[in-house]
């Protein structure tokens, strides 16, 4: 899977000063992948990794929009495939075009579901292969639904920057799985917030702490390979570790308040509770201080230990007041909170970012998310780096590391486990 080489360098003042839902550039009469021409409008999905998530995006996109159909399914594993076919057929049997002719199984099923007749991909395979199909899709011309994280280094990170001003000159519609960009209460403690309802931010501090998470015994008949692909949260090639792969949502809420992204980072985490190789060899806490340019420092926090007290929220601290954000309230000389009547209108986010993203490619006015969700994954990236050498790093060192963690070419066998990082060992490349 060979990323991107060539270092592009990002300044923290190329920062898209964007909200989720903005729209982006009106587009030509019809759009590039077909979405809409000919008076034709109807989404011809192809679904690339057919997990849970993957499943659920599916439904996700059905139930948005009128005129959605599943079209072409892609997955490394048979049995994935097989399961999310059953699944979707059951529940949406109206909304499935497929065949067994559209349905593919291998490393290279992405290619084949780009050139059969969609024009609306998801992507959910493992984050590990976000870059390589995001730069496919955006060749082919596709629009596209990303799951978070988008990549999980730096040269995944730079491959979807490329594919990111591709993208702009095909007038292609992106959406990102950071789904609390289309969340009405979000949007609207957001939007309050710009408009000076806390005043000036002068710090922010953002959490993800949870208990375990699942994972699949290991089969005789699994290679190395096989067993780390089905347990991808546990390898930081795969998944980013979970700080790049699950707490990025409230980091990226952080960068949406701010209007940028942190320039240096300081972190600390380890390995306390899943000691076992069942695990893998990411770390299960972290703790990151991220300072942005203008001096606001970011306490952010993420941990996966069972038993522990739980935190899944976002704070941001002002001259006139305080937001939680996920709770849509601020207090102070601006005191307001989202009413339970209004709370209760507000649509499922996961179905909300898909009608936004189809709205936008039907109206020829395509919304593009990938920027900025580049921008979250790799502040948490610059966290995880920070952390796992213990040294401070800095937006430009993250984003020009030469770190480059996914294999070039993949083949089910012999796999080795990477050795757990160690602060003041690991060396920051």
């Amino acid at each position: 899977m060979a990323h991107e080489k060539e270092i592009r360098k990002l300044s923290r003042r190329d920062f898209v000063r964007t909200s989720g839902v903005a729209v982006g550039t009106t587009m030509a009469a019809h759009l590039v992948g077909g979405a809409y021409a000919a008076g034709n409008d109807t989404i011809r999905i192809g679904l690339i990794g057919c997990g849970d998530r993957g499943t659920g995006a599916v439904i996700n996109a059905i139930s948005a929009a009128p005129g959605v159909k599943l079209v072409a399914m892609g997955d490394v594993f048979k049995d994935r495939l097989d399961a999310s076919r059953k699944n979707l057929s059951e529940r949406h049997p109206g909304d499935m075009e497929i065949t067994t002719e559209r349905c593919f199984v291998g490393f290279d099923a992405f290619e084949k579901v780009l050139a059969s007749d969609v024009n609306y991909i998801i992507l959910a395979t493992p984050p590990a292969f976000r870059p390589q199909h995001i730069k496919a899709a955006v060749a082919a011309g596709k629009h596209i639904f990303t799951e978070k994280p988008v990549a999980v280094d730096a040269a995944g990170i730079r491959t979807v920057l490329a594919a990111y001003e591709e993208s702009k000159l095909k007038s292609l519609a992106i959406a990102a799985g950071t789904q609390r960009r289309h969340q009405k209460g979000y949007l609207e403690t957001m939007r309050r917030i710009h408009a000076g309802g806390i005043g000036e931010i002068v710090a922010a501090r953002c959490y993800w702490n949870q208990g375990g998470l699942w994972k699949k015994d290991r089969q005789k008949a699994w290679t190395d390979l096989e067993w780390q692909m089905r347990n991808w949260l546990y390898f930081t090639w795969l998944s980013g570790d979970h700080i790049v792969e699950q707490h990025v949502h409230n980091i990226d809420v952080i960068n949406w308040a701010m209007n940028a992204h942190p320039a240096r980072a300081v972190g600390l985490g380890g390995r306390q509770s899943r000691t076992d190789a069942a695990y893998g060899h990411i770390y299960d806490h972290f703790s990151i201080d991220y300072e942005y340019e203008n001096g606001v420092h970011l306490m952010s926090m993420c941990r996966q230990i069972q038993g522990t007290t739980g935190n899944v929220s976002e704070t941001l601290v002002g001259t006139k007041g305080n937001a939680q954000v996920n709770r849509y309230s601020i207090t102070g000389a601006n005191a307001w909170r989202m009413v339970e009547d209004e709370r209760k209108n507000e649509r499922n986010p996961y179905e909300q970012e898909h009608a936004d993203l189809i709205a936008s490619i039907r109206a020829g006015k395509p919304i593009n998310e990938l920027k900025n969700v580049a921008e979250s994954t790799l502040t948490a990236i610059m966290g995880r780096m920070s952390a796992y050498t213990g040294k401070m790093v800095t937006w430009e060192q993250a984003l020009n590391s030469k770190e480059d963690l996914v294999p070039a070419s993949l083949a089910f066998g012999p796999m080795k486990v990477p050795p757990v990082a160690v602060p003041g060992v690991t060396e920051l490349i």
